[in-house]
């Protein structure tokens, strides 16, 4: 992209990656939008404008197959040939072997023109390529994803965000923001709740559980403690 800008359409195979498997069967929210809800693939290529073109016919299929199978054989024998051994020494061959396929199996174009587009001013990149899923708020204004807990912060237009709908954004470093109409929330770690106190707790709390549980000892019928009572004779 900041190559040559964000390109106009995809031309791709029917991978799971790309869409939701079609013998799934439909959510409700699903049939009351009349559409499937996008992967996490499809969701970016629709938020950057691309056209996403499925490979419906056994020759564009074959096709696709041709190209991964010419990389994923051709390029290897590249690697090995050149004694690659760093991820640089690997990229470097890879921008010497791309200009050179793409000379050889190149086929013009038949409107004249790029197939890419200037990325939009303001564009934060960090924004888009991330993971996203939409979370509810809780009543203590508390966000929750994988164990982790995020205390949203009052924001100018409300002092509280309970029960609101908001998408959490989950970055590829592991950084974690709270969106709210296309706007960022400020958020704080929580502090944990008390089932996380209750599971934190050393394991000496359950010794001691453990040992007020037990049934105390009590001495059989022949114990000394039993003939306490009773005179002992030397018998020596």
């Amino acid at each position: 992209m900041a190559t040559h800008g964000i390109p106009l359409a995809v031309y791709r195979d029917r991978h799971s990656i790309f869409q939701q498997p079609e013998k799934r069967r439909e959510s409700l929210e699903e049939q009351l939008a009349g559409e499937r809800e996008p992967t996490q693939f499809g969701r970016l290529l629709k938020e950057l404008g691309i056209e996403s073109i499925p490979a419906y016919s056994a020759e564009a299929k074959g096709r696709i197959e041709r190209l991964w199978r010419t990389f994923q054989d051709r390029l290897v024998s590249e690697l090995r040939v050149a004694g690659v051994q760093t991820m640089a020494e690997a990229n470097q061959v890879l921008a010497d072997f791309l200009p050179r396929y793409n000379q050889r199996f190149l086929v013009p174009a038949s409107q004249a023109g790029s197939g890419y587009l200037p990325t939009p001013p303001g564009f934060v990149p960090e924004e888009v390529f991330c993971l996203k899923h939409q979370r509810t708020v809780g009543s203590d204004n508390v966000v929750r994803f994988n164990n982790r807990r995020l205390q949203v912060q009052p924001g100018a237009d409300r002092p509280s965000y309970a029960r609101a709908k908001v998408m959490l954004h989950q970055g590829f470093d592991g950084q974690l923001a709270v969106y709210y109409k296309g706007q960022r929330l400020a958020t704080t770690d929580a502090p944990p709740d008390a089932a996380q106190l209750r599971s934190n707790k050393p394991a000496t709390d359950h010794l001691v559980k453990r040992f007020l549980r037990h049934r105390p000892w009590k001495p059989g019928p022949n114990h000394p403690w039993r003939r306490s009572g009773k005179v002992f004779h030397d018998r020596g």
